[in-house]
C-alpha cells in the first residue's frame, strides 16, 4: 500500500541518474493532474501500453502502479510506488517488482514560472536493467526515456488546452 512518509527516493539517494527540465505552458496543479492520472497514459505516454492503479493513497492518488511498456524490441512490466509527501510540487517514485528492471527511481519538480502560469518541470530518472549493459548505454536511454516523457508531457496539456 501507498503512503506519503518520508520519501526513500530523495534525490540525494539517486547517484546515477539522468535529468533535464523544460518549461511548459499550465500550471504546477495542472502537471500534477496529468501526472497523476495514471490511467490515461497510454493515451498519451509513446511506450506505455497499459497501466493498472493497484493501490491508493489515503488522498485517493494511485500509489502503487502497474505499467506494461514497450523496451527494447519486447514487452516489459513493472510496478512503481508513488511518494507524495509534504511538498505538492514534487512526486517520487521506487520501483517495487519488474521483469526486466531491478530499479527504476524517479521524481517529477513542478516549479512555477511566470506567477505560476507556466510550470518548468524537472524529471530525475535512475534505472538499472536486470542485464549488465555498458554505462553510457544507459545513460543515453535514461535520457532518451525523460526527453521524450517531458516532450509527452507537454504535447498532452497543449493537447487539453485545445479541446
Amino acid at each position: 500500500m501507498a503512503d506519503s512518509r518520508k520519501d526513500p527516493t530523495e534525490r540525494g539517494n539517486m547517484s546515477d541518474h539522468a535529468t533535464q527540465r523544460k518549461i511548459i505552458n499550465a500550471t504546477p496543479q495542472q502537471c500534477f493532474d496529468v501526472i497523476t492520472d495514471f490511467k490515461s497514459y497510454p493515451e498519451w505516454a509513446e511506450d506505455v501500453k497499459s497501466v493498472s492503479v493497484l493501490a491508493e493513497d489515503e488522498s485517493g492518488l494511485g500509489g502503487d502502479v502497474r505499467f506494461r511498456a514497450a523496451a527494447m524490441g519486447r514487452s516489459t512490466t513493472y510496478t512503481l510506488r508513488y511518494y507524495y509527501g509534504s511538498n505538492p510540487l514534487r512526486i517520487a517514485w521506487r520501483q517495487i517488482e519488474g521483469d526486466i528492471t531491478k530499479k527504476i527511481e524517479g521524481e517529477y519538480e513542478f516549479i512555477p514560472v511566470d506567477d505560476g502560469t507556466k510550470t518548468e518541470v524537472a524529471y530525475h530518472l535512475a534505472a538499472d536493467l536486470a542485464i549488465l549493459i555498458p554505462g553510457f548505454v544507459k545513460r543515453r536511454a535514461e535520457s532518451r526515456i525523460v526527453r521524450a516523457a517531458l516532450e509527452a508531457l507537454s504535447a498532452r496539456i497543449d493537447s487539453a488546452a485545445t479541446t
